[in-house]
């Protein structure tokens, strides 16, 4: 808990995979911060953390309150990311810079690895007895810390998928073929999971959904297609960037080998996984209309599919995380968790940093069919409010013409 009243600078940066939202908790935050007598100046870190350790630093406490929302509506980080983990000379010069700069709230927003950022400067503070309140601000599109019902940045990104696979699905039914689409998700698979909200007529796509919770079997997959194909004389599938065969290893990690500071093997990168599974059927099964798409970078800030509910709750934890710096607590990560009951509510609340940094959460069992080849309608019914309303679709009745 914080005791006492501690009056100082603000710091606040962004981290890791932009969304269509992460700027609504950045000027919640700031908005907030305004709000506190005991936060004097504002700072945005350039690119994270890399712009703490090189002093790239804008006054946000200066920025208009028009230019302020004008931000908060648009997609990406307005303040650049990164992805990077502080070494022990990284924590030397970051309390060099914020003691030059006399910042005493930190704010990090970003997913799992940035919340483990978050941490280590936190255990640093504390080693160092820098009177210092941190706070981790949640988000990705991956829907994967734990500790939380949802993620700001899941609800837009999955109305993007699910819009796209709407669209998809009117393709492949114009011109009949089989249709893959990768989705981010490196080891949770809510995001291409979304993609079955695009169903609304019986033998709507995607007809197959394969998520990294269950093991990946090239065998099972044809076979699924084929069935598939010959009951609708078509396919689409949704497969998540991170399936992994029996042994846990990703299936495009054979063909990438590109890593980031954290390790983690750049999947989004390339259209590998894709082009794999497209050529398999074409020789395996031998339909010659196979085409392959990796959505890639799209998901994550495409401006015009934004979710109201996403960017509500994105600006709250925002808003939340100062007020609990400046009036509560001295580090912690605020939370989002779903009210009980059949009308769509959440709350928020303050958990421990370590409890969300690093590892992260998966499909709960109960959201994957015993197949392991599509989503159940618990998982629908968990999503459909987050995302939020879809562009209605049509189609014709088909009555025939009787000859003359």
């Amino acid at each position: 808990m914080a005791t006492k009243e501690l009056i100082g600078n603000m710091l606040i940066a962004q981290s890791g995979g932009p969304t269509a939202v992460i700027n609504q908790s950045l000027i919640g935050a700031v908005l907030e911060a305004k709000k506190q007598k005991q936060i004097k100046r504002i700072y945005g870190a350039r690119h994270g953390i890399k712009g703490l350790l090189e002093e790239d630093l804008i006054d946000l406490s200066r920025e208009t309150v028009k230019t302020l929302e004008a931000v908060a509506q648009t997609p990406s980080s307005a303040l650049g990311s990164v992805r990077k983990k502080p070494t022990a000379e990284d924590c030397a010069r970051i309390f060099t810079v914020l003691q030059k700069y006399n910042v005493r709230y930190f704010f990090y927003i970003g997913g799992n690895d940035s919340a483990e950022t978050t941490h280590i400067i936190n255990e640093e503070a504390r080693k160092a007895k820098y009177e210092f309140r941190c706070f981790h601000i949640c988000k990705t599109i991956d829907n994967d810390l734990r500790q939380n019902d949802h993620t700001p940045g899941f609800g837009s990104g999955a109305k993007f998928v699910a819009s796209a696979f709407m669209g998809d699905n009117l393709d492949n039914r114009a011109l009949p073929g089989v249709k893959i689409n990768v989705v981010m998700g490196r080891h949770a698979g809510f995001l291409t999971a979304a993609s079955a909200l695009a169903r609304v007529y019986p033998d709507d796509g995607p007809h197959l959904i394969y998520l990294p919770e269950r093991p990946f079997a090239m065998s099972r997959f044809l076979q699924d297609v084929k069935r598939v194909h010959k009951k609708y004389g078509r396919c689409v599938v949704a497969v998540s960037e991170g399936i992994a065969d029996r042994s846990g290893k990703p299936i495009a990690s054979l063909f990438i080998k590109e890593t980031d500071s954290h390790g983690n093997v750049q999947l989004s990168g390339s259209g590998a996984l894709g082009d794999l599974l497209a050529g398999e059927i074409r020789e395996k099964l031998g339909i010659a209309r196979v085409r392959a798409d990796t959505l890639g970078y799209l998901q994550r800030s495409f401006p015009g599919v934004v979710s109201a509910n996403d960017a509500k709750e994105a600006r709250a934890v925002g808003q939340l995380a100062v007020k609990y710096a400046a009036t509560a607590y001295a580090h912690g990560s605020v939370a989002i968790t779903r009210k009980t009951g059949k009308r769509y509510a959440v709350d928020y609340k303050r958990v421990p940093l370590k409890s969300v940094a690093k590892d992260t959460r998966h499909m709960p069992a109960r959201f994957i069919n015993a197949a392991g080849n599509d989503v159940t309608q618990a998982f629908v019914d968990y999503a459909r409010p987050i995302v939020g309303p879809l562009p209605p679709v049509g189609r014709f009745k088909g009555l025939p013409v009787k000859r003359a």
